[in-house]
């Protein structure tokens, strides 16, 4: 997939690669134009191409630094007389032409080219959007602040209260104001006799009060002994 994104690119940028008419459009490779001012005017860029359109009596040599300060003709990397020159500019750097008619250099035909490097660019719409990393969400535990913030819903004061567990008791030591021992008076001890003497003609009979602390004592002593059962 990237590969494909950075040729289309590449295809993209040599069909917007510019082609520049040395001069300009009105004027051209000759003494009477001043290419000096033209070239400040324009950047180039790998990929462009360069126009040389001269008369006959006209030629393009390209040279080195040295030949291009001196207007040296003698040794020239490349010569060109067709009229028509085409120099592709095919990597960063600068490159130096001038003419090799003699004078010509001298009176201003010559130029310095400053080609600027250009990376191969993916097309916004195409470029792949960047990830995310989700920032941490807070809980109530990494929370710093008051005691207040390290509350949840469920724990806030301002929420339905807690109610803590009533301890367990042995049902032994737990005594209930229904369950207490009360001290049998002389009565009582009278009316907890065996059914025997009771109904004796000798005694009284018992009371129904007598009667009802007899069965309270008797409900409180199965049900201690229930208890009892139950936590064994």
């Amino acid at each position: 997939m990237l590969k494909t994104l950075v040729c289309l690119a590449m295809l993209v940028q040599l069909a917007m690669a510019a082609t520049h008419t040395v001069g300009g459009a009105n004027g051209g490779w000759d003494s009477s134009t001043d290419v000096q001012t033209w070239v400040a005017s324009h950047k180039f860029s790998v990929g462009d191409n360069l126009l040389f359109q001269y008369t006959p009596n006209h030629d393009v040599l390209e040279v080195t630094k040295a030949d291009y300060d001196s207007c040296q003709t003698s040794s020239p990397l490349g010569t060109y007389s067709d009229g028509n020159t085409l120099v592709p500019l095919t990597s960063p750097g600068k490159r130096y032409f001038i003419c090799g008619t003699i004078g010509h250099c001298s009176q201003g035909m010559k130029i310095e080219i400053n080609t600027l490097a250009t990376s191969p660019s993916i097309p916004p719409s195409a470029s792949p959007a960047p990830k995310t990393s989700p920032s941490p969400a807070k809980t109530p535990e990494s929370t710093a602040g008051s005691p207040s913030s390290t509350l949840s819903p469920e724990t806030s004061p301002s929420a339905t209260p807690s109610v803590s567990p009533a301890p367990e008791m042995s049902p032994l030591t737990t005594k209930t104001p229904e369950s207490a021992p009360v001290s049998p008076s002389p009565a009582d001890v009278t009316s907890m006799e065996s059914p025997e003497t009771a109904s004796s003609p000798s005694g009284p009979p018992p009371s129904p009060a007598n009667r009802n602390r007899f069965q309270r004592c008797l409900t409180f002593g199965f049900g201690l002994l229930l208890l009892v059962l139950l936590a064994l």
